[in-house]
């Protein structure tokens, strides 16, 4: 080991006693593990093509949360969470923590200077003394002392400095993606907490239709026009409809429970029902730009949190190397002693000691190759772990992007199936209020028509969500 990194040793001597050099392997940044562009989608089924990005496409970085979701309410929700949530507020100390054991770190690789005031006072027996009677001694010492400051000439401790600094600037760059999946995480539990609200209120109403179909089928039974048959049947399907509002409203209630656990508090009062549930969202889904899979490196803080992590590990591995060479520390102190504490800085009383410290591993039963060992195998570690950051951030892209393509058509073949549905029931009814129809035609389409509303409130806010996603996976959440 010692011989393949002469030339190394041979620099280091000569670049200076303190300014040292270092033995970490120069980076280099592993090539990105993904195709050079993101999948082309095939057109839908139905569609000429799959949609294009808008025109003035910007940049997902770029746009602020408040550009991109508009809604007042969440816009309060967001900025709730970021001011009170624990997760975001644990993210943040930890920078803190790790700045402070970067400046430890740095600390040494200059001395530290200390100054120093004692005083001993000592007796000796008479049979130790020389002229056989007991004595009492003193001594003050003042003076300015460095302890055991090393000579990084083979750049250890400098090493060390560099692995912690990138260990503080991943820390810094997790908290940003910290940040960045709290606005995402609250948007999408807020739409979430919308979406069911709409979803029981259409339960609610389903349940309410269904007992008008229910009463109107009792009265005619009482007048034999009816079989008790389709009386049990409309039945059933009102307390099908009872039990769907119900599993809903339970839904609701541990959404907003979800909702408090991201905002640190109890978020504000829900209204009942809602508005077009996330389109706005959806709309600004389209004016986002993928860009290239190599743009990702430089948007997303999580692929570079995971880069600072590899440079951490780089740096390391120098530090393990610098552990084959002697170590040089140097103990100094400059100061005045004197039998009396009144004397201490009369001239003559002056003393100095310079005692410097070469230290050579010889034998070390492998402990310094195993540290060796150990370095370059978190470095691998951290390769890995940095390519599959770069895989998850890719295809988190491309599954929006399929998204983007995809759930607009979706939704809008779901609005024409329940309008379908919709109108279908309507002439059902018309025809048993006439007695044409029977009542099971009307609570078959009726429960077509609810499953339909339900569907496509789903699929409104996978849109939604999909959106959110798409905006998060791109840099977005951070202004």
């Amino acid at each position: 080991m010692i011989k393949s990194l002469s030339p190394s040793l041979a620099a280091c001597l000569l670049a200076g006693a303190v300014a040292g050099c270092s033995l970490a392997p120069a980076y280099q940044r592993p090539a990105a593990p993904v195709a050079a562009a993101f999948p082309e989608l095939p057109p839908a089924a139905g569609a000429s093509a799959a949609p294009a990005t808008a025109q003035g496409a910007t940049s997902a970085a770029g746009a602020g949360w408040r550009a991109f979701f508009p809604d007042q309410r969440l816009q309060q929700l967001i900025a709730t969470a970021l001011e009170n949530n624990r997760d975001l507020r644990i993210a943040a100390l930890r920078i803190e923590e790790a700045r402070g054991a970067y400046r430890i770190q740095r600390a040494d690789r200059l001395p530290t200077l200390n100054a120093t005031l004692g005083g001993t006072r000592a007796r000796t027996p008479a049979f130790a003394a020389v002229n056989g009677q007991s004595q009492v001694a003193e001594r003050y010492d003042a003076g300015l002392a460095i302890s055991a400051f090393e000579l990084d000439f083979f750049g250890r401790v400098r090493s060390l400095s560099d692995a912690a600094l990138a260990s503080y600037l991943a820390t810094e760059e997790a908290r940003q993606a910290a940040h960045i999946s709290l606005v995402a995480e609250v948007a999408k539990a807020y739409y979430t907490e919308r979406a069911l609200a709409e979803q029981y209120a259409l339960a609610e109403r389903t349940y309410a239709a269904r007992q008008r179909t229910f009463d109107l089928t009792r009265q005619r039974v009482e007048a034999g026009a009816s079989s008790r048959l389709d009386l049990r049947s409309n039945e059933q399907q009102m307390a099908t409809a009872r039990a769907a509002a119900l599993a809903l409203a339970r839904q609701r209630a541990q959404a907003g429970n979800a909702l408090t656990l991201l905002l640190g508090q109890a978020p504000p009062a829900m209204p009942a029902t809602t508005d077009a549930l996330g389109d706005a969202a959806a709309d600004a889904m389209s004016t986002l730009a993928a860009g290239l899979p190599s743009e990702l490196l430089a948007r997303r803080p999580d692929i570079r949190a995971a880069e600072q992590r590899l440079k951490a590990a780089n740096a390391n591995i120098g530090a393990a190397r610098a552990a084959f060479f002697p170590r040089v520390t140097l103990t100094t102190a400059l100061g005045s002693a004197s039998r009396e504490f009144s004397g201490l800085f009369d001239g003559g009383n002056d003393t100095w000691t310079f005692a410097p410290q070469l230290v050579l591993p010889i034998f070390d039963t492998g402990r310094n190759r195993a540290g060796l060992d150990v370095s370059h195998a978190r470095k691998h570690i951290a390769v890995a772990d940095y390519e599959k950051t770069i895989q998850a951030a890719f295809r988190e892209v491309a599954d929006a992007l399929a998204a983007r393509a995809y759930l607009g058509e979706q939704v809008a073949a779901q609005r024409a199936v329940q309008d379908a549905q919709a109108e279908r029931l309507r002439l059902l009814q018309l025809r048993f209020e006439n007695g044409v129809a029977s009542s099971l035609d009307v609570l078959d389409a009726q429960r077509e028509l609810f499953s339909a509303e339900q569907a496509l409130v789903q699929a409104r806010l996978l849109r939604t969500t999909s959106a959110i996603d798409l905006y998060r996976a791109l840099g977005g959440g951070l202004q």
